[in-house]
């Protein structure tokens, strides 16, 4: 009897514990869809920086700032942010934080946990990817694009790629965020770490952070 009550008492530990380790979805807040500074002032401070301040970025400011990126502007059709070819949407975006990697799933506007642990650094070459507090990548689903040639999806999801990152780069001229877009990346090793499938390729990654001071 004592070594059963000591048995369930073990397996409990290690439920619990099991239980803490395990990262959960998280629930953006509704993006906030106005407000920010005019188009033509958010053109002119538009620029890359490379230092980043470790503060963490709010959830409401991460949910903001993926609605800008390729977040569904109109509901009724599904469509976004950003223009895709054929509207195959088949860039997904990754969000690397010292937490956690997620996937943004700009239906439910839900993070979804992909790997646990901080994998900053490893979305780029430079020392200061894992610095910024968090760390998007843009990789391209080639199932979503049909029956395209593969010259035509290598093409395409770099040029939808580009209008997506540039999306964040306005919205961080427009909210004082630093940001720079990266192709410097070691992409076998970042796909093994994400557990990409053969058709998923990694385009670009961009960290986005506060200014340094």
């Amino acid at each position: 009897m004592k070594k059963f009550l000591v048995l369930c008492l073990l397996i409990g530990v290690v439920i619990v514990f099991a239980g803490e380790n395990e990262i959960q979805p998280v629930n953006l807040p509704k993006p906030q869809i106005t407000g920010g500074k005019p188009l033509m002032e958010a053109l002119s401070a538009r620029k890359s920086m490379r230092e980043f301040s470790s503060n963490e970025l709010s959830n409401q400011t991460i949910s903001n700032l993926l609605w800008a990126a390729f977040g569904i502007n109109r509901p009724d059709s599904g469509k976004r942010t950003a223009p895709s070819a054929s509207n195959w949407q088949e860039i997904d975006i990754y969000v690397a934080t010292p937490k956690a990697v997620y996937v943004y799933d700009a239906k439910t506007n839900i993070l979804k946990p992909v790997i646990s642990g901080d994998f900053r650094a490893n979305f780029g070459r430079q020392a200061f990817v894992k610095t910024a507090p968090v760390v998007l990548a843009y990789v391209a689903d080639y199932s979503k694009m049909g029956r395209a040639s593969q010259s035509d999806k290598d093409f395409y999801s770099a040029v939808d790629t580009g209008f997506i990152s540039q999306n964040v780069y306005l919205f961080c001229a427009s909210e004082g965020l630093n940001t720079v877009v990266l192709g410097i990346v070691d992409r076998e090793n970042l796909a093994k770490i994400l557990n990409l499938k053969v058709e998923q390729k990694i385009i670009l990654t961009q960290p986005v952070g506060y200014p340094k001071k």
